[in-house]
């Protein structure tokens, strides 16, 4: 068994798996490293690159596309190793990105996952969506990053270069311990894709672990290669999950609320999206609606079990306020100017 397993999840991602994964090889010759790369039920040539031009590459090859969360966990409940990094397949890593970030965690065991500076591919100059410099989200459930809000984008000038505890780790290149992913249940296969890294890292913050940013360590990431951002399925997906998130994790005390506030403000979402001339992303908004409600009875079900077995639910790493109102109306458009 190797210390460290790099997974690549791919669908039909050809052009992506020729650019990047000779990079990520080259950056990960060690004898504690195994490369894998999983197949999500591909239909083009993917495979038969690999397997050409990197016979040293293991591959996983899954009989059809589960997404991202069960496609992962397909992928590595076969896989022995210390630590999983699950690397999207539009990343260029850098020399060096792993044993920092390794190192780190083996001195630091209540640490379950860490990810690294993720910076935007297309602008070197730009933090890039997913992940940026550390996720976070705010009491109603919004999703943001130092370094990004909503679409706001920061130009990387060094402010956040110090090693911080966060909320969530990207799964666009998230480390993270395989004994604790396969003790939780790897991602919820039911989010199929988006979030479910955000899930996974508040139910191992609930029971007491740490997810921390390193920033030592900096990767690009092209971002959108599946499902682009104005994609309806994809805005169907980060809607419907979102309440998903809520609903699995909120402390119980918190949850009527939170959902109370969140229909207003996803109705006034599908209204904009509707006055903005795009109603499949305004019909997208109320499926997730329709989607979450039909699942509610599993979704029961987990929560019931999930609150077992959490230690701590109060975590400085959410916003106290509204990301929405702080954005929009107080016109907080960097991280440096949220109140936590």
């Amino acid at each position: 068994m190797n210390k460290i397993a790099i997974v690549i999840l791919n669908w039909n991602g050809l052009d992506f798996l020729k650019r990047f994964l000779p990079i990520v090889i080259s950056h990960s010759t060690h004898p504690d490293i195994d490369i894998y790369v999983a197949d999500n039920g591909s239909t083009d040539d993917s495979l038969f690159y690999v397997k050409s031009n990197h016979p040293e590459i293991k591959i996983i090859s899954l009989e059809k596309n589960f997404g991202f969360a069960g496609g992962y966990n397909q992928a590595l409940k076969n896989i022995k190793s210390e630590y999983f990094i699950i690397l999207n397949s539009d990343v260029e890593t850098t020399p060096d990105w792993i044993f920092p970030v390794i190192n780190y965690m083996d001195k630091n065991k209540n640490v379950a996952a860490c990810m690294p500076k993720i910076i935007s591919y297309k602008n070197r100059e730009y933090f890039e969506h997913a992940g940026a410099a550390g996720g976070f989200i705010d009491k109603y459930g919004f999703p943001f990053c130092r370094g990004r809000i909503f679409d706001q984008l920061e130009k990387d000038n060094g402010q956040f270069n110090d090693r911080k505890e966060i909320f969530w780790a990207t799964g666009a290149c998230l480390f993270i311990r395989a004994e604790l992913y396969k003790s939780e249940g790897g991602f919820d296969d039911d989010f199929f894709a988006h979030m479910e890294e955000i899930d996974l890292c508040w139910r191992l913050k609930n029971k007491g672990y740490k997810i921390v940013y390193i920033p030592d360590v900096a990767i690009y990431h092209v971002g959108g290669g599946t499902l682009p951002n104005e994609n309806p399925h994809k805005i169907f997906l980060n809607f419907r999950n979102n309440l998903y998130l809520l609903y699995k994790n909120l402390p119980t005390k918190k949850i009527f609320i939170v959902f109370f506030i969140r229909l207003f403000l996803d109705k006034l979402a599908a209204i904009k999206f509707l006055f903005q001339g795009e109603p499949k992303n305004s019909f997208a908004v109320f499926k997730a609606y329709i989607s979450f409600y039909s699942n509610l009875k599993s979704f029961k079900k987990k929560r019931k079990k999930l609150l077992k077995f959490n230690q701590n639910q109060d975590h400085p790493e959410i916003l106290k306020s509204s990301l929405v109102y702080d954005f929009f109306v107080k016109r907080k458009t960097t991280f440096d100017k949220l109140e936590f």
